[in-house]
């Protein structure tokens, strides 16, 4: 069975983009869909535009920043990021990803790479208590906005989706936690520890 993998490649050389987009695109078990990233300028629209599962980026790219303010900019919290090195680059920039292509590594490791994250996920996914693993990361993120007081509107703008996903998404949240009032969901932010008192609207 194939794993689907939505992966943006973020660097401004062409020839090593379409290189590492076709051996991605023959890796075997993998079904991928790939989004390039040619510029600095387009990083963060695509990235809030396709939501990719991986994101694989020249870490010298011209004003970028910590993979950790990437994935918070742009509403990807689960995205995997990937450091494609092929010159030397600064080791505390590199500590921030979860892994790290070579230009010369073959076929099989960046295949061994990319099982190794999804593995991670798994792990993470059943490692967390049954409660919790009842919601998504972006039903949580939803719970976290709705008991912070805003708007179905707001949420939407807030997460770059639209009214009717955050609508569906809350149809989802009150039917997997059998909670229909904001007063319920604040009380299990609280406990879950998803928001702390201070930050929720009085």
């Amino acid at each position: 069975m194939s794993t689907s993998l939505k992966i943006a490649i973020a660097e401004p050389s062409l020839i090593v983009r379409t290189g590492l987009e076709s051996v991605l695109k023959r890796l075997p078990g993998f079904r991928i869909q790939m989004i390039e990233v040619n510029s600095m300028e387009s990083l963060f629209d695509s990235l809030r535009l396709h939501k990719p599962d991986v994101l694989i980026v020249n870490p010298t790219l011209p004003g970028y920043f910590t993979s950790q303010h990437l994935k918070e900019e742009c509403g990807c919290m689960d995205m995997k990021c990937i450091a494609l090195q092929y010159v030397v680059s600064d080791s505390g920039l590199l500590r921030f990803y979860d892994e790290r292509i070579n230009i010369f590594d073959s076929a099989d490791e960046i295949k061994h790479k990319l099982e190794r994250l999804n593995a991670e996920d798994l792990k993470e996914m059943a490692g967390e208590d049954e409660e919790q693993q009842a919601l998504s990361s972006r039903e949580k993120e939803i719970v976290i906005c709705v008991v912070k007081g805003m708007t179905n509107r707001e949420i939407a703008d807030r997460l770059f989706l639209s009214t009717h996903t955050v609508i569906t998404h809350r149809r989802n949240i009150a039917r997997k936690l059998q909670i229909h009032s904001v007063s319920g969901l604040t009380i299990y932010a609280i406990v879950n520890k998803l928001v702390e008192l201070g930050e929720i609207k009085q």
